[in-house]
């Protein structure tokens, strides 16, 4: 059974925790993960671009000179494609560019991104995340003090805390969620997982 410390705001052990093994020892399916990462990327994309085609654009409603005798190559429309101004041929139009998976695939997703951060021993955990003050240079020297300031961290926690989110909000390399939260993607993003007691026991009740 894998093992981790609990650590104070001062970086001091305070005890032992005893992870679940349904959890964070489990083997990594790097197949279901993969399709995890592509679903929740394509989840992020709008897929609101748009141009317009010969029909859509505007004028072009006779023929600009006759068919023959004039000299110059044959035109139905001053709006087709070979022209300025003319509608786009073979462009984008709008779609959903979401993905499906099913309920178990991403749950063995999600257990598998935790393993993967247990196994590099990414896995940070705390027995609180409340700050004193809302400054950043606090989570600054928190991050330091856990010999994290220099790599992308996700803070995850049970409940977001004010001086907490306005401490953290203005760091590039710092994302806080809650437990509830959590997902493939910030997990596979980030370099550290910055974890509460109270965060972790409620990721483990709701997975084991």
């Amino acid at each position: 059974m894998k093992k981790v410390d609990l650590l104070n705001l001062k970086g001091e052990k305070v005890k032992e925790l005893k992870l679940n093994e349904n959890v964070f020892d489990i083997t990594p399916n790097d197949k279901v993960l993969y399709d995890a990462i592509i679903l929740s990327r394509a989840s992020l994309r709008q897929g609101t671009h748009k141009t317009k085609n010969r029909s859509e654009v505007r004028g072009g409603g006779r023929k600009p000179w006759r068919q023959k005798g004039t000299g110059r190559a044959r035109q139905g429309s001053i709006r087709a494609v070979q022209w300025v101004g003319g509608g786009r041929y073979g462009t984008p139009v709008p779609r959903d560019y979401s993905k499906k998976q099913n309920r178990k695939e991403r749950r063995l997703a999600l257990l598998s991104a935790l393993t993967e951060k247990a196994n590099e021993k990414e896995l940070i955990v705390v027995d609180n995340l409340t700050l004193s003050t809302p400054k950043t240079k606090e989570m600054l020297a928190l991050l330091k003090t856990l010999n994290i300031e220099d790599k992308k961290v996700l803070m995850i926690v049970k409940e977001l805390e004010e001086n907490t989110i306005l401490a953290s909000r203005n760091l590039q390399n710092v994302i806080l969620i809650t437990a509830d939260e959590i997902n493939v993607l910030d997990l596979v993003a980030t370099n550290a997982v910055l974890i509460t007691e109270e965060a972790l026991n409620s990721i483990e009740e709701v997975l084991k």
